[in-house]
């Protein structure tokens, strides 16, 4: 004989009269048969605490699918609810694109709890699931620090940083937030310490100098501790949530890194991800082959230019001597200006909005230079040629000083302005640039002086 299966709202049916009689083991039972949506949906019936102790009958497996179904304030309410240990299993049994949208749609006071639960490694993980971009200070933030309130006494103060700062990054600068973790001033400890132990933390409390947006790049970081002089910086999210700080000690690393990918850029190379030591034969060919490849190509427009003017070349054979004496030169002088003006961005010693008159700066510079190696250059042509020869190579030298000193100057101002690193005007690139521009340079002077 065949029995219909009951229908689901038969069994929601069944599973309130169970609760009603307080039989846990067969609602248990029950939910471990239904689908995800409709424990969902049943949960969603109930009202707290019930609801709460309806998803904890859940089998393990059951729960963490039925918690990724549920939208996110109703995963609000279950987290507000759980035991911190609950939350960090469930936390970890989330798929990676459910635990974004999570953290993404929770308020900043809940993310600072749930960042205060985890431990390195899954902090590591959160911090990519909160959205931060890569590279981003909040990528970089760590929780270890104290945190007070303003409507303390100096005396409840003291004894909570007795109780929490024992694993505390640092406790030497303490942050003032309120109930919702927004941060509202800093404290020294040596401050509080001298204080009178009836004040109030608000009334000795200074205000926030500096602090770092969660979104802003991890070289921000490094400017702001630098221009502060201070050891930690306070991390907030767009509505001023404390979520963590950085410290001396992380801000050293991310330098590090820094410092090597600009020196990897500056030669062409693509910034390795790990130690030279540790990477494959096989990835320093894929870092290095590309940009020899694009730096073949423009290279190719040097030979084009000699292949240009054979002619010329071959009615005053004494030109080719100083073709690499002038290329050089010019080579050099853009690598030296792009150098100090990478520096100069990346420090924020200049600023993009300063481009002309850095310009105008390098263009003194460059004839004051021009004019000084095209002497010594005539004497060269004259030894080497006649005088004509000399004027051609003198000309020539102090207008590829001149173009490459402002060549090597202004492309470190354009990566900027269209959002790459400057670093990207490495000094092979400058050289290649400066050598297809010199020879030009240098035949066209030619061709029109020596009526060749």
């Amino acid at each position: 004989m065949h029995v219909e299966a009951p229908t689901a709202e038969e069994i929601r049916e069944q599973v309130h009269t169970l609760m009603a009689g307080h039989d846990w083991l067969a609602v248990r039972r029950i939910l471990a048969e239904m689908s995800v949506p409709e424990v969902a949906d049943l949960l969603l019936e109930v009202e707290m605490p019930e609801r709460l102790l309806v998803f904890r009958l859940l089998p393990r497996d059951l729960s963490d699918d039925v918690f990724s179904y549920l939208d996110g304030h109703d995963q609000d309410v279950i987290l507000g609810g759980l035991t911190d240990r609950e939350t960090r299993r469930l936390l970890a049994a989330m798929e990676p694109d459910d635990r974004t949208e999570l953290f993404e749609e929770l308020p900043g006071e809940i993310t600072q709890k749930l960042l205060n639960l985890l431990g390195e490694e899954d902090l590591a993980e959160v911090r990519q699931l909160l959205g931060y971009p890569e590279e981003s200070v909040g990528r970089l933030a760590n929780t270890d620090y104290v945190a007070i309130r303003p409507e303390w006494s100096v005396e409840h103060a003291l004894a909570h940083i007795r109780e929490r700062g024992r694993d505390s990054e640092t406790i030497d600068i303490l942050y003032v937030t309120d109930r919702g973790w927004h941060l509202k001033g800093v404290c020294e400890l040596r401050r509080l310490i001298l204080a009178s132990p009836e004040q109030t933390v608000g009334e000795i409390m200074e205000p926030v100098h500096a602090s770092v947006s969660a979104f802003d790049d991890q070289e921000e970081a490094v400017r702001e501790m630098q221009r502060h002089d201070t050891v930690a910086l306070p991390v907030v999210d767009s509505a001023g949530v404390l979520i963590g700080i950085v410290t001396a000690d992380d801000v050293f690393d991310v330098l590090e890194e820094e410092v090597t990918e600009d020196v990897h850029r500056t030669a062409s190379v693509a910034p390795l991800r790990q130690s030279y030591r540790r990477t494959s034969i096989l990835d320093l060919y894929g870092k290095r082959i590309g940009w020899l490849a694009i730096l073949l190509l423009v290279n190719l427009v040097s030979s084009g230019i000699i292949s240009a003017y054979e002619e010329t070349l071959s009615a005053a054979i004494a030109l080719a001597f100083f073709i690499p004496l002038l290329i050089a030169t010019g080579g050099n002088t853009g690598s030296q200006s792009a150098m100090m003006m990478v520096r100069a961005l990346v420090t924020d010693d200049v600023s993009v909005g300063q481009w002309a008159g850095t310009f105008a700066k390098e263009l003194g510079v460059g004839v004051m230079l021009g004019v000084t190696l095209a002497a010594g250059s005539f004497l060269l042509g004259l030894f080497r040629g006649d005088v004509m020869i000399g004027v051609v190579v003198a000309l020539s030298m102090m207008a590829i000083v001149v173009v490459s000193n402002l060549i090597g100057m202004s492309l470190p101002f354009v990566f900027t302005r269209v959002g790459q690193d400057p670093t990207v005007a490495s000094s092979p690139l400058i050289t290649s640039i400066a050598d297809a521009a010199g020879l030009l340079i240098y035949f066209t002077f030619a061709s029109l002086l020596l009526q060749l």
